[in-house]
């Protein structure tokens, strides 16, 4: 039972820390919190289903599972990304200079204004996600892990190490840190910032776009409010490990999915939401830097 919920854990976490990865990319860089995050997370999940339905019409079976995973992800990764690099431009870039609530105010708006953008234009029930894994897995010390499990897990350690490294041997990622540290300073020694914070919204963006095609598959529906939670339990994650901090943005949502996986099976499942909530509270009150979040600049934090 232990080890089965532990395996739960590490699944829904690892969904939790690609999420996270965003909310904390972007603070570290601006300082914002942009709260459109999760329904930049719950459309690239409607991207997966929406791509895999055109792939039906010219004749490629969801079956074919390689081909039908890869366009899906590269679907909601591409609407995604050019849905946060918009957000970014529209929303906040012409906020930057504003006081701080004013930008807040703005992200509350734009996630708003996504939620019953998805709901008019494709409905307000929920979605079937048309892929189907394997049933096989591996069993082992009384619990199993299934195909998809491993397939999330690895997705997901896979796109974060990809992350640790595009930040710290780039030259994309150098400029991130050094605006990280001091924008003004980054601006004058010949870094256009302005690409940079781009960048970061679409890479952040990415991340949460495979994470709503890995949900929509481990669940096998999609709503158009999955973001609303999905993006607040995140923000949670990034919080714990140390808003701003990469390897704290993972760390918290693995603990984060652990906590919730826990809680549900040793507690109440009906209260499991509720976990995420009471860690926010308790983070902010005794530890409000996180778990990583006295990390410096050297790669450890965007």
């Amino acid at each position: 039972m232990l080890v089965q919920q532990i395996i739960n854990g590490l699944t829904l976490g690892s969904v939790y820390a690609l999420i996270a990865l965003g909310y904390t990319m972007v603070y570290g860089i601006i300082q914002l919190i942009n709260f459109a995050h999760g329904e930049i997370y719950m459309i690239g999940a409607y991207a997966g289903i929406i791509s895999l339905g055109l792939l039906t019409l010219l004749g490629v079976p969801p079956s074919l599972l390689p081909v039908s995973i890869l366009v899906s992800f590269l679907a909601a990764g591409v609407v995604s990304a050019a849905y946060g690099v918009t957000v970014e431009r529209l929303a906040y870039r012409p906020l930057r200079q504003a006081p701080r609530l004013s930008p807040l105010i703005s992200a509350v708006g734009v996630s708003i204004f996504l939620q019953n953008f998805v709901m008019l234009s494709q409905g307000a029930g929920d979605l079937v996600f048309p892929l189907t894994f394997p049933s096989e897995g591996i069993s082992f010390l009384d619990a199993r892990i299934t195909t998809l499990q491993i397939f999330i897990l690895a997705v997901s350690v896979l796109l974060m190490a990809a992350l640790t490294l595009f930040i710290n041997r780039t030259r994309m990622g150098t400029a991130m840190r050094a605006t990280s540290q001091d924008r003004v300073m980054a601006g004058l020694v010949g870094i256009n910032v302005d690409r940079v914070i781009a960048v970061t919204f679409a890479i952040g963006s990415l991340l949460a776009a495979v994470a709503g095609v890995l949900v929509g598959v481990y669940y096998g529906l999609v709503n158009f409010s999955i973001g609303y939670v999905a993006g607040l339990k995140a923000f949670t994650a990034a919080v714990l490990g140390g808003i701003g901090s990469v390897p704290g943005a993972m760390l918290g949502g693995v603990l984060l999915g652990l906590l919730e996986a826990l809680g549900a099976a040793y507690i109440s499942s009906e209260y499991k939401d509720a976990f995420a909530f009471l860690v926010l509270i308790a983070v902010l009150i005794f530890r409000p830097q996180g778990l990583m979040g006295s990390a410096d600049a050297s790669g450890e934090k965007v």
